[in-house]
């Protein structure tokens, strides 16, 4: 169906260079053309188009754009859970307020990294919960207790007492010294419980998205600060489904 009609054709492709999802690209062309039904495709329709291109008129070099970057779908992998190493006691999630699973306000963040080839490099992500925006913090040389400690106060430090109300986190050991950062977020720092991922879904959604940007066993150390705030400038910009196709942008900085 993309390839019988080139303008479609090659407004998907652009969309997708621009590392749309197709789920974002089947919204846009409903919305921007509502008289166009032949162009209300599915985002199904654009996948199979990019995997399997046919007389599409597409590539399977555009599957680098999609999200993980894969030339063939897989089922993902559970991630591993790493070994807690704290000094200070942590508080569960289980006492976290409970107007953070409401999603209602901002200020409520996730936070977790990516960590590099040999576990020598790693990239420093924060996800709020109400609008998906998110920040990447850089950790240019090691991801110790000490240096993410550093990083989330300079970058927190910097935003107004109602954006950064809670933090919860895996029990890695870089939230070892947690206790020296808790006086940043007004209602506290939370740990999720032990091989329970799903306590901390938007990060495994941010993680899986910001590997189409930082591929598995690469080394995370050559991405500048410049880097790391071009490509969180692009996700938080694009039209989300569950903020009714606004963008975390739109939510965050302009609610």
């Amino acid at each position: 169906m993309i390839g019988k009609d080139l303008v479609l054709r090659d407004l998907v492709r652009e969309k997708l260079t621009l590392d749309w999802s197709p789920e974002q690209i089947s919204f846009w062309l409903r919305e921007t053309h509502p008289q166009k039904k032949s162009w209300h495709i599915c985002h199904e329709t654009i996948y199979q188009a990019v995997y399997w291109p046919g007389n599409s008129g597409l590539t399977r070099k555009l599957t680098t754009h999609l999200r993980t970057g894969r030339p063939l779908r897989k089922r993902r992998r559970r991630p591993e859970v790493r070994t807690p190493r704290f000094i200070a006691p942590a508080t569960l999630i289980d006492h976290r307020p409970t107007v953070v699973e409401e999603r209602s306000r901002l200020g409520d963040w996730k936070g977790d990294l990516i960590i590099g080839s040999k576990s020598r490099s790693a990239i420093d992500t924060l996800v709020d919960r109400k609008s998906g925006y998110v920040l990447l913090l850089h950790l240019p040389e090691t991801h110790t207790a000490l240096d993410v400690n550093s990083s989330l106060t300079t970058v927190m430090s910097q935003l107004p007492p109602h954006l950064r109300r809670t933090l919860t986190w895996d029990q890695g050991s870089e939230m070892a010294s947690h206790d020296k950062i808790a006086s940043l977020f007004d209602d506290g720092v939370f740990f999720a419980h032990p091989g329970k991922p799903w306590q901390r879904g938007s990060n495994e959604n941010m993680n899986g998205l910001l590997r189409q940007y930082f591929r598995k066993h690469s080394d995370l150390s050559i991405h500048n600060a410049d880097t790391l705030k071009a490509i969180s400038a692009k996700l938080n910009d694009r039209p989300r489904k569950r903020l009714n196709w606004r963008s975390p942008t739109q939510l965050f900085l302009l609610s």
